[in-house]
Protein backbone atom coordinates (compact mmCIF):
# COMPACT_ATOMS: atom_id res chain seq x y z
CA UNK A 1 0.00 0.00 0.00
CA UNK A 2 1.31 3.60 -1.05
CA UNK A 3 0.88 6.07 1.11
CA UNK A 4 -0.94 9.69 -0.09
CA UNK A 5 1.19 11.42 -3.01
CA UNK A 6 3.51 8.90 -3.28
CA UNK A 7 3.24 6.31 -6.65
CA UNK A 8 3.85 2.47 -6.39
CA UNK A 9 6.46 0.85 -8.96
CA UNK A 10 4.36 0.40 -12.25
CA UNK A 11 4.46 -2.20 -14.66
CA UNK A 12 3.11 0.05 -17.54
CA UNK A 13 6.10 2.06 -19.75
CA UNK A 14 5.98 5.84 -19.09
CA UNK A 15 7.80 7.86 -21.49
CA UNK A 16 8.58 11.35 -21.31
CA UNK A 17 6.94 13.14 -24.42
CA UNK A 18 7.63 16.97 -25.91
CA UNK A 19 5.30 18.79 -28.47
CA UNK A 20 7.42 19.20 -31.30
CA UNK A 21 4.53 19.87 -34.79
CA UNK A 22 6.53 19.39 -37.66
CA UNK A 23 7.61 22.21 -39.59
CA UNK A 24 5.75 20.83 -42.42
CA UNK A 25 2.84 21.09 -41.04
CA UNK A 26 2.76 24.87 -40.32
CA UNK A 27 3.71 25.59 -43.38
CA UNK A 28 0.50 23.91 -44.95
CA UNK A 29 -1.39 25.43 -42.62
CA UNK A 30 -0.21 28.37 -43.32
CA UNK A 31 -0.73 28.15 -46.99
CA UNK A 32 -3.83 27.53 -46.27
CA UNK A 33 -4.60 30.69 -44.43
CA UNK A 34 -3.38 32.78 -47.22
CA UNK A 35 -6.27 31.25 -49.45
CA UNK A 36 -9.75 31.46 -47.77
CA UNK A 37 -12.45 31.72 -49.04
CA UNK A 38 -14.82 33.29 -47.15
CA UNK A 39 -18.85 33.04 -47.33
CA UNK A 40 -21.42 35.80 -47.21
CA UNK A 41 -22.99 36.52 -43.94
CA UNK A 42 -26.91 37.90 -43.86
CA UNK A 43 -27.79 41.12 -43.37
CA UNK A 44 -28.33 41.08 -39.64
CA UNK A 45 -26.37 40.97 -36.71
CA UNK A 46 -23.37 39.31 -36.27
CA UNK A 47 -23.11 36.50 -34.57
CA UNK A 48 -26.91 36.27 -34.92
CA UNK A 49 -26.50 32.69 -36.83
CA UNK A 50 -23.12 32.03 -36.20
CA UNK A 51 -19.79 33.47 -36.00
CA UNK A 52 -19.48 37.10 -37.29
CA UNK A 53 -17.74 36.91 -40.26
CA UNK A 54 -16.34 40.35 -39.39
CA UNK A 55 -14.71 38.78 -36.23
CA UNK A 56 -13.42 35.59 -37.97
CA UNK A 57 -11.51 37.36 -40.83
CA UNK A 58 -9.65 39.75 -37.89
CA UNK A 59 -8.81 36.17 -36.31
CA UNK A 60 -7.65 34.55 -39.29
CA UNK A 61 -5.90 37.34 -40.55
CA UNK A 62 -4.18 37.12 -36.85
CA UNK A 63 -3.62 33.72 -36.85
CA UNK A 64 -1.64 33.76 -40.35
CA UNK A 65 0.59 37.09 -39.62
CA UNK A 66 0.85 37.43 -35.77
CA UNK A 67 0.02 34.40 -33.86
CA UNK A 68 3.52 32.62 -32.96
CA UNK A 69 3.17 28.51 -32.39
CA UNK A 70 6.56 27.78 -31.33
CA UNK A 71 6.13 30.31 -28.63
CA UNK A 72 3.49 28.99 -27.44
CA UNK A 73 4.67 25.07 -28.06
CA UNK A 74 7.49 26.24 -25.96
CA UNK A 75 5.33 27.91 -23.10
CA UNK A 76 3.30 24.56 -23.29
CA UNK A 77 6.55 22.61 -23.19
CA UNK A 78 7.73 24.07 -19.59
CA UNK A 79 5.23 21.52 -18.23
CA UNK A 80 5.94 17.78 -17.85
CA UNK A 81 4.34 15.98 -20.56
CA UNK A 82 4.49 12.04 -20.48
CA UNK A 83 3.27 9.07 -22.80
CA UNK A 84 1.51 5.80 -21.71
CA UNK A 85 0.04 3.02 -23.68
CA UNK A 86 -3.09 2.18 -21.57
CA UNK A 87 -5.54 -0.46 -22.86
CA UNK A 88 -3.66 -0.19 -26.63
CA UNK A 89 -4.60 3.31 -26.64
CA UNK A 90 -1.20 6.05 -26.35
CA UNK A 91 -2.33 8.42 -23.59
CA UNK A 92 -0.91 11.76 -23.28
CA UNK A 93 -0.51 13.82 -19.94
CA UNK A 94 0.73 16.35 -18.14
CA UNK A 95 2.35 15.24 -14.50
CA UNK A 96 2.92 17.84 -12.27
CA UNK A 97 4.22 17.28 -8.80
CA UNK A 98 3.00 19.39 -5.82
CA UNK A 99 5.57 21.56 -3.66
CA UNK A 100 4.83 21.12 -0.58
CA UNK A 101 4.05 17.92 2.08
CA UNK A 102 2.21 15.31 1.13
CA UNK A 103 0.45 16.92 -1.94
CA UNK A 104 -2.54 15.09 -3.07
CA UNK A 105 -3.00 13.38 -6.21
CA UNK A 106 -5.59 14.96 -8.60
CA UNK A 107 -6.33 13.70 -12.18
CA UNK A 108 -7.79 16.89 -14.06
CA UNK A 109 -9.86 16.03 -17.20
CA UNK A 110 -10.93 18.58 -20.00
CA UNK A 111 -13.74 18.75 -22.58
CA UNK A 112 -15.06 19.42 -26.14
CA UNK A 113 -14.08 21.78 -27.14
CA UNK A 114 -11.28 21.87 -24.80
CA UNK A 115 -7.72 20.34 -24.39
CA UNK A 116 -5.01 20.39 -21.99
CA UNK A 117 -4.29 24.70 -22.25
CA UNK A 118 -7.72 24.93 -20.05
CA UNK A 119 -5.48 24.47 -17.06
CA UNK A 120 -1.74 26.19 -17.59
CA UNK A 121 -2.60 29.01 -15.85
CA UNK A 122 -4.60 26.66 -12.71
CA UNK A 123 -1.80 23.72 -12.46
CA UNK A 124 0.79 26.25 -11.04
CA UNK A 125 -2.00 27.61 -8.45
CA UNK A 126 -2.68 24.04 -7.11
CA UNK A 127 0.85 22.22 -7.50
CA UNK A 128 2.85 25.46 -5.81
CA UNK A 129 -0.01 27.08 -3.60
CA UNK A 130 2.75 29.23 -1.72
CA UNK A 131 3.82 30.65 -4.61
CA UNK A 132 0.77 32.39 -4.93
CA UNK A 133 0.09 33.56 -1.12
CA UNK A 134 -1.77 30.45 -0.25
CA UNK A 135 -1.12 27.65 1.97
CA UNK A 136 1.31 25.10 0.80
CA UNK A 137 -0.51 22.61 2.93
CA UNK A 138 -3.09 22.50 -0.03
CA UNK A 139 -0.54 21.24 -2.59
CA UNK A 140 -1.81 19.16 -4.86
CA UNK A 141 0.23 16.83 -7.34
CA UNK A 142 -1.94 17.26 -10.89
CA UNK A 143 -2.26 14.60 -13.60
CA UNK A 144 -3.68 16.51 -16.77
CA UNK A 145 -4.61 14.00 -19.62
CA UNK A 146 -5.22 14.74 -22.76
CA UNK A 147 -8.68 12.95 -23.21
CA UNK A 148 -8.03 9.69 -25.14
CA UNK A 149 -8.95 10.37 -28.59
CA UNK A 150 -8.43 14.03 -27.87
CA UNK A 151 -5.20 16.14 -29.26
CA UNK A 152 -2.06 14.15 -28.35
CA UNK A 153 -4.00 10.84 -27.33
CA UNK A 154 -4.70 10.42 -31.00
CA UNK A 155 -3.62 8.77 -33.63
CA UNK A 156 -5.16 8.38 -37.24
CA UNK A 157 -7.39 5.17 -36.98
CA UNK A 158 -7.62 4.99 -33.19
CA UNK A 159 -10.26 3.04 -31.94
CA UNK A 160 -13.56 5.40 -30.31
CA UNK A 161 -14.35 5.03 -26.41
CA UNK A 162 -17.05 6.69 -24.97
CA UNK A 163 -17.04 8.43 -21.85
CA UNK A 164 -17.19 5.07 -19.45
CA UNK A 165 -14.57 3.92 -21.72
CA UNK A 166 -12.37 6.97 -20.92
CA UNK A 167 -12.98 7.12 -17.14
CA UNK A 168 -11.66 2.87 -16.85
CA UNK A 169 -8.69 4.51 -19.02
CA UNK A 170 -8.11 7.71 -16.50
CA UNK A 171 -8.51 5.17 -13.29
CA UNK A 172 -5.96 2.73 -14.73
CA UNK A 173 -3.43 5.44 -15.62
CA UNK A 174 -3.85 7.14 -12.35
CA UNK A 175 -3.81 3.69 -9.78
CA UNK A 176 -2.54 1.18 -11.92
CA UNK A 177 0.16 3.01 -14.09
CA UNK A 178 1.05 5.97 -11.72
CA UNK A 179 0.62 3.94 -8.35
CA UNK A 180 -1.89 6.46 -6.99
CA UNK A 181 -4.80 4.28 -5.22
CA UNK A 182 -6.60 7.05 -3.55
CA UNK A 183 -6.70 10.04 -5.20
CA UNK A 184 -9.28 13.24 -5.95
CA UNK A 185 -10.75 14.16 -9.72
CA UNK A 186 -12.45 17.42 -11.39
CA UNK A 187 -13.71 18.28 -14.38
CA UNK A 188 -16.17 19.98 -16.89
CA UNK A 189 -17.91 19.68 -19.80
CA UNK A 190 -17.21 16.02 -20.37
CA UNK A 191 -14.41 15.77 -17.57
CA UNK A 192 -17.68 16.49 -15.84
CA UNK A 193 -19.05 13.27 -16.62
CA UNK A 194 -16.03 11.43 -16.45
CA UNK A 195 -15.03 12.34 -13.14
CA UNK A 196 -19.16 11.64 -11.62
CA UNK A 197 -18.44 8.20 -13.58
CA UNK A 198 -15.08 7.63 -11.57
CA UNK A 199 -16.81 8.90 -8.23
CA UNK A 200 -19.61 5.99 -9.08
CA UNK A 201 -17.56 3.40 -10.74
CA UNK A 202 -14.58 3.54 -8.33
CA UNK A 203 -15.49 4.64 -5.21
CA UNK A 204 -12.85 2.70 -3.34
CA UNK A 205 -10.14 4.84 -5.31
CA UNK A 206 -11.66 8.41 -5.26
CA UNK A 207 -11.05 10.97 -2.44
CA UNK A 208 -13.54 13.13 -3.88
CA UNK A 209 -14.57 14.36 -6.85
CA UNK A 210 -15.13 18.49 -7.59
CA UNK A 211 -17.35 19.67 -10.65
CA UNK A 212 -17.55 22.85 -12.58
CA UNK A 213 -20.50 21.13 -14.62
CA UNK A 214 -23.35 19.36 -13.74
CA UNK A 215 -24.24 16.24 -15.73
CA UNK A 216 -27.78 16.01 -14.05
CA UNK A 217 -30.99 14.41 -15.21
CA UNK A 218 -32.70 16.75 -18.24
CA UNK A 219 -36.13 14.95 -17.98
CA UNK A 220 -38.26 16.94 -16.18
CA UNK A 221 -41.04 13.77 -16.20
CA UNK A 222 -38.69 12.28 -13.81
CA UNK A 223 -39.07 14.67 -11.30
CA UNK A 224 -42.51 14.27 -9.17
CA UNK A 225 -43.61 17.85 -7.94
CA UNK A 226 -40.92 20.14 -9.10
CA UNK A 227 -39.98 22.98 -7.28
CA UNK A 228 -40.30 26.46 -8.72
CA UNK A 229 -36.09 26.78 -9.12
CA UNK A 230 -36.48 22.91 -10.43
CA UNK A 231 -39.19 24.53 -12.77
CA UNK A 232 -37.27 27.00 -14.26
CA UNK A 233 -34.06 25.28 -14.59
CA UNK A 234 -36.23 22.63 -16.77
CA UNK A 235 -37.74 26.16 -19.02
CA UNK A 236 -34.42 27.46 -19.16
CA UNK A 237 -32.80 23.76 -20.36
CA UNK A 238 -35.24 23.23 -22.95
CA UNK A 239 -34.51 26.66 -24.95
CA UNK A 240 -31.23 25.89 -25.00
CA UNK A 241 -31.88 22.54 -26.20
CA UNK A 242 -33.96 24.27 -28.80
CA UNK A 243 -31.48 27.02 -29.68
CA UNK A 244 -27.92 25.46 -28.66
CA UNK A 245 -27.39 22.61 -29.46
CA UNK A 246 -27.10 21.82 -33.31
CA UNK A 247 -23.43 20.65 -32.91
CA UNK A 248 -24.51 17.90 -30.75
CA UNK A 249 -27.05 16.82 -33.73
CA UNK A 250 -24.46 16.87 -36.12
CA UNK A 251 -21.27 15.51 -33.68
CA UNK A 252 -23.63 12.50 -32.54
CA UNK A 253 -25.31 11.57 -35.95
CA UNK A 254 -23.03 12.04 -38.52
CA UNK A 255 -19.54 13.11 -37.12
CA UNK A 256 -17.79 11.51 -39.95
CA UNK A 257 -19.06 14.09 -42.63
CA UNK A 258 -18.74 17.62 -40.46
CA UNK A 259 -15.18 16.31 -39.81
CA UNK A 260 -14.01 16.23 -43.70
CA UNK A 261 -14.92 20.14 -43.36
CA UNK A 262 -13.24 20.63 -40.20
CA UNK A 263 -10.02 18.56 -40.72
CA UNK A 264 -9.49 20.16 -44.45
CA UNK A 265 -9.95 23.69 -43.50
CA UNK A 266 -8.42 25.33 -40.27
CA UNK A 267 -10.62 28.70 -41.17
CA UNK A 268 -13.89 26.10 -40.52
CA UNK A 269 -12.29 24.70 -37.74
CA UNK A 270 -11.48 28.13 -36.00
CA UNK A 271 -15.13 29.31 -36.60
CA UNK A 272 -16.51 25.94 -35.12
CA UNK A 273 -14.56 26.37 -31.86
CA UNK A 274 -14.93 29.88 -31.52
CA UNK A 275 -18.47 30.66 -31.84
CA UNK A 276 -18.38 28.33 -28.64
CA UNK A 277 -15.69 29.89 -26.43
CA UNK A 278 -17.87 33.24 -27.29
CA UNK A 279 -21.26 31.33 -26.36
CA UNK A 280 -20.47 29.43 -23.21
CA UNK A 281 -18.23 32.53 -21.41
CA UNK A 282 -18.89 34.96 -19.65
CA UNK A 283 -17.73 37.81 -22.15
CA UNK A 284 -20.84 39.80 -22.72
CA UNK A 285 -20.69 39.21 -26.68
CA UNK A 286 -17.01 39.82 -26.67
CA UNK A 287 -14.68 36.72 -26.40
CA UNK A 288 -11.69 38.72 -26.31
CA UNK A 289 -13.30 40.07 -22.88
CA UNK A 290 -12.51 35.79 -21.81
CA UNK A 291 -9.72 34.80 -23.67
CA UNK A 292 -6.87 35.90 -25.59
CA UNK A 293 -6.16 35.34 -29.38
CA UNK A 294 -3.59 33.34 -28.70
CA UNK A 295 -5.02 31.41 -26.23
CA UNK A 296 -8.03 30.37 -28.41
CA UNK A 297 -5.26 29.76 -30.87
CA UNK A 298 -3.39 27.42 -29.34
CA UNK A 299 -6.63 25.42 -28.31
CA UNK A 300 -7.54 24.86 -31.77
CA UNK A 301 -4.05 24.85 -32.61
CA UNK A 302 -3.73 21.20 -30.89
CA UNK A 303 -6.51 19.87 -32.76
CA UNK A 304 -5.37 21.20 -36.43
CA UNK A 305 -2.11 19.74 -35.73
CA UNK A 306 -3.30 16.35 -34.30
CA UNK A 307 -6.07 15.84 -36.76
CA UNK A 308 -8.00 15.09 -33.78
CA UNK A 309 -11.54 16.83 -34.71
CA UNK A 310 -13.22 13.98 -35.62
CA UNK A 311 -12.00 11.66 -32.67
CA UNK A 312 -13.00 14.17 -30.70
CA UNK A 313 -16.69 14.09 -31.54
CA UNK A 314 -16.65 10.16 -30.84
CA UNK A 315 -18.78 10.94 -27.10
CA UNK A 316 -21.50 13.02 -28.47
CA UNK A 317 -22.33 10.01 -30.80
CA UNK A 318 -21.44 7.58 -27.90
CA UNK A 319 -23.94 9.64 -25.54
CA UNK A 320 -26.34 9.33 -28.10
CA UNK A 321 -26.65 5.85 -29.18
CA UNK A 322 -25.67 4.17 -25.41
CA UNK A 323 -27.43 4.69 -22.32
CA UNK A 324 -25.84 6.53 -19.43
CA UNK A 325 -24.78 3.92 -16.71
CA UNK A 326 -25.72 6.99 -13.92
CA UNK A 327 -29.33 5.99 -13.94
CA UNK A 328 -32.08 7.98 -11.90
CA UNK A 329 -31.95 6.97 -8.84
CA UNK A 330 -28.82 5.95 -9.21
CA UNK A 331 -26.13 7.48 -5.96
CA UNK A 332 -22.25 8.38 -6.01
CA UNK A 333 -21.14 8.59 -2.59
CA UNK A 334 -17.99 9.85 -3.16
CA UNK A 335 -17.89 13.31 -1.54
CA UNK A 336 -18.73 16.17 -4.16
CA UNK A 337 -17.96 19.86 -4.51
CA UNK A 338 -19.63 21.96 -7.07
CA UNK A 339 -18.48 25.72 -7.91
CA UNK A 340 -21.67 27.01 -10.10
CA UNK A 341 -19.90 29.79 -12.25
CA UNK A 342 -22.86 32.12 -13.56
CA UNK A 343 -22.18 31.82 -17.35
CA UNK A 344 -22.22 27.98 -17.49
CA UNK A 345 -24.39 26.77 -20.33
CA UNK A 346 -27.11 25.42 -17.92
CA UNK A 347 -27.40 26.15 -14.49
CA UNK A 348 -29.06 22.88 -12.36
CA UNK A 349 -30.49 23.99 -8.96
CA UNK A 350 -28.62 21.92 -5.55
CA UNK A 351 -31.92 19.85 -5.34
CA UNK A 352 -31.63 17.97 -8.22
CA UNK A 353 -28.26 17.18 -7.88
CA UNK A 354 -28.63 15.97 -4.29
CA UNK A 355 -30.48 13.28 -5.81
CA UNK A 356 -27.10 11.86 -7.57
CA UNK A 357 -24.53 13.74 -5.19
CA UNK A 358 -23.25 13.47 -1.89
CA UNK A 359 -22.76 17.56 -2.23
CA UNK A 360 -20.76 18.59 0.90
CA UNK A 361 -19.61 22.46 -0.69
CA UNK A 362 -21.73 24.10 -3.24
CA UNK A 363 -20.59 27.46 -4.20
CA UNK A 364 -21.93 30.52 -6.42
CA UNK A 365 -19.04 31.56 -8.44
CA UNK A 366 -18.36 35.70 -9.35
CA UNK A 367 -17.73 35.36 -12.70
CA UNK A 368 -17.25 32.92 -15.16
CA UNK A 369 -19.02 30.77 -17.88
CA UNK A 370 -18.11 27.05 -19.23
CA UNK A 371 -13.97 27.72 -19.45
CA UNK A 372 -14.10 28.04 -15.85
CA UNK A 373 -9.88 27.27 -15.54
CA UNK A 374 -9.57 29.38 -18.61
CA UNK A 375 -11.64 32.26 -17.72
CA UNK A 376 -11.29 32.14 -13.65
CA UNK A 377 -8.38 30.29 -12.91
CA UNK A 378 -7.75 31.87 -9.43
CA UNK A 379 -11.50 31.33 -8.54
CA UNK A 380 -11.36 27.40 -9.48
CA UNK A 381 -8.35 27.08 -8.12
CA UNK A 382 -9.20 28.75 -4.57
CA UNK A 383 -12.50 26.19 -4.93
CA UNK A 384 -10.86 23.54 -5.34
CA UNK A 385 -8.57 23.92 -2.34
CA UNK A 386 -11.23 24.91 -0.28
CA UNK A 387 -13.39 21.66 -1.15
CA UNK A 388 -10.40 18.63 -1.07
CA UNK A 389 -8.89 20.37 2.70
CA UNK A 390 -10.85 18.97 4.70
CA UNK A 391 -10.97 14.98 2.90
CA UNK A 392 -7.28 15.23 2.73
CA UNK A 393 -6.05 11.94 3.99
CA UNK A 394 -3.70 12.53 7.87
Amino acid sequence: MTTQGEPALSAFEIKPYEIAVPEAVLTDLRARLSRVRWPDEAPEAPWSYGASLAYMKTFINYWRDGYDWRAQERELNVLSHFKCEIDGLDIHFLHEKGVGHKPMPLLLSHGWPGSIVEFQRLIPMLTDPARFGCDPADAFTVVSPSLPGYGFSFHENQRRIGLTGMADVLAKLMRDALGYERFGAQGGDWGGFITSYLGFAYPENLIGIHLNFLPVGRDPKAVDEPTAQERAYFEALAYWQKEETGYQWIQGTRPQTLAYGLTDSPVGLAAWIVEKFRAWSDCGGEVERAFSKDAMLTNIMIYWATGAINSSFWPYYDRRHSTWPIHSGARIEVPMGYAEFPSEIVLPPRSLAERTYDVRRWTKMSAGGHFAAMEQPEQLAAEIRAFFRPLRPA
